[in-house]
C-alpha cells in the first residue's frame, strides 16, 4: 500500500461549547494546556503520517492557521483546505479530493481524543487493505451515535443515531479510506439535516460490494464537543501527567502529579495533582485541586478551584466558594462581590468579566 495521507476535519462550529466558541475554534480549546487539534496531529505523525490536510471553515480558519502554521513544529507538513459551509463529513472529504490525489488516507475529526493513538488502526489497514476501515467503541447510549451492525469483523450496516440500535458499537471519529470513498460521496443524497453523511457514503461502499472492516478502539476515546466531555478528557489526559516543578514555589505545598512550567509562580498555596500550571501563571493564597489545567498568565488569588480548565489570561480573585467543573475563557475574570457565597458552575466566554454576588 502506498504512503497514507492524513485529513483532519476542523471546520465545525462548536455550538455545544458556546460562548467559548463564539470567539475561538472548538478544536483549539485546550485539554491539559494543549489544543485538542494538536493531539490529532500528533496521533497521525506518531503513526508515520506527516502529509496532513486540515479542512477549515472560513470563520475560524485564520485562527487555526495561526496556531498550527505549516505543521513543522509538530513534525508535519500541513495543507489547509477551506470548506465553504458545514455540509457534512462526506462533503468535507470531497473538498479534499485534490489534496488526497488518489492516495489512501486517514480521516480524523479534529475534536476527538484517543488515548492510545491510531497506530493499531493504521497497521490493520495496511495489512488487510480493505476499501474502508472504521474505528468503533462500545458505548452505553448508542442512539446518540452512528452505530455499526457487524458480521464478524466486517461491517454490514451503518445507522446514524438509531432509535433502535442494531448494536452498542459506535463510530469513533477516525476513519481510513481508499479513494473509492470519493465516488461513494458523490453518489449519495443529503440527509434530512441537509448534510452529506459519511455513514451514508460508507454504506454505499458496503451496498456496492466493497469491503468495509472495523477495528475496536483500545484505551479511552473522547469527543470533546461538550463541556462535560472536555472536562473528562482533561481529567483523562492529566492522569498520565509526570511530576515536574520548574516554576517558582514559595511556602507552597505541591502534592502528587503536578507540572509547573518555568515562569509560573506559586505562593502560600496548596496544589494537589494531577494538575498543570502554565508559564506566567500566579497562584497566591489559593487551593488548586485535582484535574485542573491552569493556562498561561492565569491568576488564582485567594480562591479555590478544581476539576476545571482556565484558559490563558483568566483570573479568579478572592472568591468565597470553590470553582468546580468549569471552563473559563481567555481573559475571563471572576471576582467576589458582596453577599452570600454560592456554588459556582459555569462556562464563561472569552473576555468576559463577572462579579459574583
Amino acid at each position: 500500500m502506498e504512503a497514507l495521507k492524513g485529513l483532519i476535519l476542523s471546520g465545525g462550529a462548536g455550538t455545544r461549547l458556546r460562548p467559548i466558541t463564539h470567539t475561538s475554534a472548538k478544536q483549539l480549546v485546550p485539554v491539559a494546556n494543549k489544543p485538542v487539534l494538536f493531539y490529532g496531529i500528533e496521533a497521525l505523525v506518531d503513526a508515520g503520517i506527516t502529509e496532513i490536510g486540515i479542512v477549515i471553515a472560513p470563520q475560524t480558519g485564520d485562527e487555526i492557521r495561526e496556531a498550527v502554521g505549516d505543521g513543522s513544529a509538530l513534525g508535519a507538513s500541513v495543507t489547509y483546505i477551506e470548506q465553504e459551509a458545514p455540509l457534512g463529513l462526506a462533503h468535507a472529504v470531497l473538498t479534499a479530493e485534490d489534496f488526497i490525489a488518489g492516495s489512501p488516507f486517514v480521516m480524523y475529526l479534529g475534536d476527538n481524543l484517543l488515548r492510545d493513538g491510531i497506530n493499531d488502526l493504521v497497521t490493520a489497514f495496511r495489512e488487510h487493505e480493505p476499501d474502508a476501515l472504521i474505528l468503533l467503541t462500545k458505548v452505553p447510549d448508542p442512539w446518540h451515535y452512528g452505530v455499526a451492525e457487524l458480521n464478524g469483523g466486517s461491517v454490514v450496516r451503518l445507522v446514524e443515531k438509531p432509535k433502535d440500535p442494531p448494536s452498542d458499537m459506535a463510530l469513533v471519529g477516525v476513519y481510513m479510506f481508499t479513494p473509492s470513498i470519493f465516488e461513494a460521496a458523490r453518489a449519495i443524497e443529503p440527509s434530512a439535516r441537509g448534510e452529506l453523511e459519511i455513514t451514508d457514503a460508507i454504506q454505499h461502499l458496503i451496498d456496492g460490494g466493497r469491503r468495509v472492516e472495523s477495528h475496536t478502539v483500545s484505551g479511552w476515546w473522547k469527543d470533546t464537543g461538550q463541556l462535560a466531555d472536555m472536562l473528562e478528557a482533561n481529567r483523562l489526559v492529566l492522569e498520565d501527567l509526570e511530576r515536574r516543578l520548574d516554576g517558582e514555589l514559595t511556602d507552597a505545598t505541591v502534592e502528587g502529579r503536578v507540572a509547573v512550567e518555568a515562569g509560573a509562580v506559586i505562593e502560600r498555596s496548596v496544589v494537589r495533582g494531577p494538575a498543570i500550571i502554565d508559564a506566567g501563571a500566579r497562584i497566591v493564597d489559593s487551593y488548586v485541586g485535582p484535574y485542573t489545567s491552569i493556562g498561561a498568565d492565569v491568576e488564582v488569588i485567594g480562591s479555590e478551584v478544581e476539576h476545571s480548565i482556565l484558559l490563558a489570561g483568566a483570573g479568579l480573585h478572592n472568591l468565597s466558594t470553590r470553582v468546580e467543573a468549569s471552563l473559563l475563557g481567555r481573559n475571563a475574570k471572576l471576582r467576589r462581590g458582596e453577599g452570600l457565597p454560592k456554588t459556582l458552575q459555569m462556562i464563561v466566554g472569552d473576555r468576559s468579566e463577572i462579579t459574583i454576588p
